[in-house]
């Protein structure tokens, strides 16, 4: 198949599994051509098979902002007539499903005929979705997708719940690719480990962007609270608008000799692979694709229970779930792993075993047996 996708290129969620999504249907003969405004991050090497299209919106001093929408819809009108393509893949429904329905119309008009599936990832439909000025598009956009499709049934659940959703919605979960994860520490993993906690202290860590929405003040309530009872060190990977909070709070509480502020990082493996125990006490995740790749490095997690953090994180399996905000049963949790050696070597290999629900070669199967369900109704629909 000749497959469109259509991607934030940046390092949030949604760009890197749409990313990891093209190449690996690019290794399996697919032919992938992947749509936006910028090379995608994570789209570090190029196959046989993958092409690339930038948009390129139009500057002109008659607008204020550039027209992103527009360019992105004759893209796609473009792409789709040169390279043939069978079918659209968009990721992140603002402006990407909007987009392409009008560039579906178009095409109608050049007698051609293509489906377009939209993947909802949390934000578009949580936060951005629900503003006044984009609700009635977005609902429109979903209901004309030929597909749709969400992370989490959680998510699934919200967007039924905010939008006036008139169709099926399938729930394909988020995934990693395993080989790019290890759970067993290399001579540079305990090198890396020996600088951040040169005797033998246990490593926690936090992934995030640093919105409020992480609860990050919480990140550092239950370390001072594991702190008080093991020799623990800190890493905090991220940067964004709560981080003068943190520092603050470091101060308050005593701790910044053994917290390290890393700032942001371009890949969290090494990260994961120091790790003993990953902490993410969101308000709410719709997936929560770091404590997934957290468990991928064998690191088990301590999380809050909310959006689809519990179809991740499995209950005193991978980690433990806790009420949000409750930061003395999640360090309680976190201090029942690291008692002793023989619980946090079980714990690790149970969350590595727990990733394996959501491997690649679980998940690829599911968007391909979507594909070839629309292009082969679209095929019978002309004829």
């Amino acid at each position: 198949m000749k497959i469109g996708i259509v991607l934030y290129p940046t390092f949030g969620g949604s760009g890197i599994v749409a990313t990891e999504l093209g190449k690996a249907l690019a290794e399996k003969g697919h032919e992938v051509h992947f749509i936006s405004y910028n090379h995608p991050v994570k789209l570090d090497h190029f196959l046989p098979n993958i092409r690339y299209h930038e948009v390129r919106p139009f500057n002109y001093p008659l607008f204020d902002y550039q027209p992103y929408e527009l360019a992105l819809t004759s893209k796609l009108v473009d792409v789709t007539r040169y390279e043939n393509l069978d079918i659209l893949h968009c990721h992140y429904a603002i402006p990407h499903a909007s987009a392409a329905y009008f560039a579906q119309q178009i095409l109608k008009t050049h007698q051609i005929d293509i489906p377009y599936i939209t993947t909802l990832h949390g934000t578009d439909i949580t936060l951005v979705g629900k503003q006044p000025s984009f609700e009635p598009v977005i609902t429109f956009s979903i209901n004309k997708s030929d597909a749709v499709s969400v992370v989490s049934e959680s998510l699934k659940q919200d967007t039924y719940r905010h939008f006036k959703i008139e169709r099926d919605i399938e729930v394909i979960p988020n995934f990693i690719q395993h080989t790019h994860y290890s759970n067993v520490a290399t001579e540079d993993d305990k090198a890396r480990r020996k600088s951040i906690a040169p005797n033998g202290e246990f490593v926690i860590s936090h992934v995030s962007n640093f919105r409020k929405v992480k609860r990050i003040e919480d990140v550092v309530q239950i370390f001072h609270r594991i702190r008080k009872k093991v020799p623990a060190k800190l890493i905090l990977a991220g940067d964004g608008p709560e981080r003068y909070k943190i520092e603050q709070l470091c101060q308050e509480l005593g701790v910044c000799g053994d917290v390290d502020m890393m700032g942001s990082v371009q890949s969290a493996n090494e990260i994961y692979s120091i790790s003993d125990l990953f902490i993410l006490p969101s308000q709410t995740e719709s997936f929560g694709l770091a404590a997934l790749e957290a468990l991928a490095s064998g690191v088990p997690v301590i999380s809050s229970n909310s959006g689809g953090l519990p179809e991740v994180n499995k209950n005193g399996y991978s980690g433990y779930l806790s009420n949000v905000g409750d930061v003395d049963e999640m360090a309680k949790n976190a201090l029942s792993i690291l008692k002793d050696t023989e619980t946090l070597a079980r714990f690790k290999k149970q969350a590595y075993e727990h990733s394996k629900n959501f491997s690649l070669a679980s998940v690829l199967p599911m968007y391909e047996e979507l594909y070839e369900r629309l292009v082969t109704k679209n095929k019978l629909i002309k004829e």
